[in-house]
């Protein structure tokens, strides 16, 4: 592939250009815009009053945090930012949200995964968690455009949260090293919006937005010796993870013929190395392009390739003669838009590497955590045929921790990123970039943003200042933080003299406040009934004052939730909301000697149940646990309490 000079244009000069506004005149000395503003061509006239008019389609709005891109990163990051508090905006390029994970790409929301011990899976909790639950309870279908709108009800119904569809952030005004506003164009309606904030989130992937501000980012691989990793080529170079154009077939009942169209580029089966046909449903992974320099500037030219290759792979099903199986299959749906995995990678004050999550370095501003195995695409994709298509170069005994500080920018100090764009070598990207461990990331930088919006921080100030803030949050919402219990002083429930249960099956009551919210491998968290119609009593020698009660229940995570678009793959989980999961309870605390309700839950889909009611004085709160989605005992990990 040949090399481009890609500095000679930049990304916004490129971007401008399409919509008619170029980066010489976008914007004033003052920040303002200035081509739009005139529009001396545009000859309209207006029936309805028979005037003539010109449109003013220019807004300035302003917000606490601004998330760009809603992919799963960054839906949890505008989630969780919007639940603390602040006023947040969520700004996306595409119609849906959810971005691999959406209808146009349809990339299966996988997370930890294949570890090297008894239990292969120990699934992300938190709002990863609540979509996954949501969208077998919504879409027991497995339909991708409905998941689609499942995710777009979650994000849309959240109080302080804004959605911003069909726009691009193409700009970004900075002031030493602090963005004051970025520009964004909404296609749809043609309008150019001024948005400004206290702290900006890149959830982008490409990260046009974070690039323009000027944040330090790099492409391509590392050398070993940068960081003394082994999977590391001799030499750096500039080959970034390709991307890849998915698909899917159904059975027609009867004999379908394919017509390859003008465009296919023939598949050349007995040159590639591990790219076997293994099932008609869905595919390929492997039907991927990467780039050796800019896989942005790549990203048109790659696009009609795979388009090529994705129907030279069915054409060679349909028509070569060696998969008479195929004869009723006929394709349903072939992606238009790739699903990258790699481009830039935004530089922050730490970058993660391979030896940091082999060596299991344990983090003191730990936020998240990964296990995928370093997955590492072959750079060349289809078009290195001799080469397997990822080397799967190890898995993990256990998951790693990701540091906060790989979560904001170096340079530009109120910018932080979650998802691929994260500040982690080429290596360790193999593994941080599966979704569910992006989604992880945002939930951290969405609540780490109110948390410096309150304090009028910096991301760096809150990392430096008091990162046990942010990870006590964190871990409240039900975010696991490996090897990192809860220590909240504020939840009374750690403070009760007495905690009493009707039954027991496994586990201990004591567990309940124990700060750790999993069973970990063969160590026991939580506290199970024997049977139904339980209850757990804690109760205090001193009056205290409540309003808020928090409990976690019981999901499994040692089994899958995901969604997949080969329904044969999900036999080993349970399309439905975990049967594990407490379904109907009531929370009632004592007054003047009696009990008194003060929530009733009914078909709870959540693991995290948060409760808030008038602030009552008492000696006691009850759970009156009624029963589950299935299981015949209960299963709580964790109960809090609060004024």
């Amino acid at each position: 592939m040949k090399r481009r000079d890609f500095f000679k244009n930049t990304s916004m000069a490129t971007v401008a250009a399409g919509i008619g506004l170029s980066s010489a005149n976008a914007k004033d000395k003052k920040g303002q815009i200035t081509d739009s503003k005139k529009r001396q061509k545009d000859n309209w006239y207006q029936v309805g009053n028979g005037k003539k008019g010109i449109p003013s389609r220019e807004k300035t709005v302003t917000y606490d945090v601004v998330v760009v891109g809603a992919g799963i990163a960054g839906i949890c990051a505008a989630v969780s930012s919007a639940r603390m508090g602040a006023k947040t905006l969520l700004v996306n390029d595409r119609p849906v949200l959810g971005g691999n994970a959406s209808s146009e790409i349809r990339v299966t929301l996988n997370g930890v995964k294949g570890l090297k011990r008894k239990n292969r899976t120990e699934r992300e909790t938190g709002i990863v968690e609540e979509l996954l639950i949501e969208n077998w309870h919504y879409n027991p279908q497995e339909s991708y455009p409905v998941w689609d709108h499942v995710v777009y009800d979650f994000v849309t119904r959240e109080e302080n949260l804004d959605v911003m569809l069909n726009t691009q952030a193409i700009d970004a005004q900075t002031k030493k090293d602090k963005i004051t506003d970025i520009l964004c164009w909404q296609s749809t309606t043609e309008t150019y919006y001024t948005i400004k904030a206290d702290v900006f989130c890149d959830c982008s992937g490409d990260g046009l937005m974070a690039a323009q501000a000027g944040a330090e980012y790099r492409t391509g691989r590392e050398g070993k010796a940068e960081f003394d990793e082994s999977f590391a080529p001799d030499k750096a170079d500039g080959w970034q993870m390709g991307a890849t154009v998915m698909m899917i077939t159904k059975d027609m009942g009867k004999p379908v013929k394919y017509n390859a169209p003008k465009f296919t580029i023939p598949y050349e089966a007995d040159k590639m190395h591990d790219r076997g046909i293994k099932n008609f449903k869905e595919g390929y992974w492997w039907v991927e392009l990467g780039s050796e320099f800019d896989i942005i500037e790549d990203f048109e030219e790659n696009r009609h390739k795979l388009l090529g290759y994705m129907h030279g792979v069915w054409d060679y099903v349909k028509n070569s003669g060696k998969f008479p199986e195929a004869e009723n299959i006929a394709l349903d749906w072939v992606g238009s838009f790739p699903g990258r995995r790699e481009s830039r990678r935004f530089m922050g004050d730490h970058i993660l590497s391979q030896k940091d999550m082999q060596d299991n370095i344990q983090f003191e501003d730990a936020v998240a955590y990964g296990g995928w195995s370093f997955d590492e695409h072959c750079p060349g994709g289809i078009e290195s045929p001799n080469e397997p298509p990822s080397y799967f170069h190890a898995r993990f005994k256990e998951v790693y921790q990701v540091p906060f500080r790989s979560l904001y920018s170096k340079n530009i100090s109120n910018l932080m990123f979650a998802g691929r764009n994260v500040s982690v070598t080429h290596v360790a990207l193999s593994s941080t970039r599966i979704m569910a461990t992006c989604g992880l990331m945002g939930q951290a930088i969405g609540t780490a943003a109110q948390i410096c919006v309150d304090k009028k921080w910096t991301p760096r100030e809150l990392a430096n200042k008091n990162i046990n803030l942010l990870q006590e949050q964190l871990l409240r919402d039900d975010v696991y933080i490996p090897r990192r219990a809860a220590q909240d002083e504020n939840d009374l429930a750690k403070k009760a003299s007495k905690i009493t249960v009707s039954s027991t099956a496994s586990g201990d009551a004591q567990y309940l406040v124990d700060g750790t919210s999993r069973d970990i491998d063969n160590k026991i968290h939580h506290w199970e009934s024997n049977g139904l119609d339980a209850e757990v009593i804690f109760e205090w020698d001193i009056p205290v004052a409540l309003s808020k009660i928090e409990l976690k229940g019981n999901t499994n995570l040692h089994r899958n939730l995901m969604m997949h678009k080969n329904p044969a793959k999900n036999k080993d989980q349970i399309n439905d909301i975990p049967p594990e999961l407490i379904k109907n309870f009531d929370a009632q605390i004592r007054v003047n000697g009696k009990w008194q309700s003060v929530a009733k839950v009914e078909d709870n889909i959540s693991r995290l149940i948060k409760l808030d009611f008038e602030q009552k004085k008492t000696t006691g709160m009850r759970l009156k646990l009624k029963n589950t989605w299935g299981e015949k005992n209960i299963r709580l990990y964790e109960v809090r309490c609060y004024s």
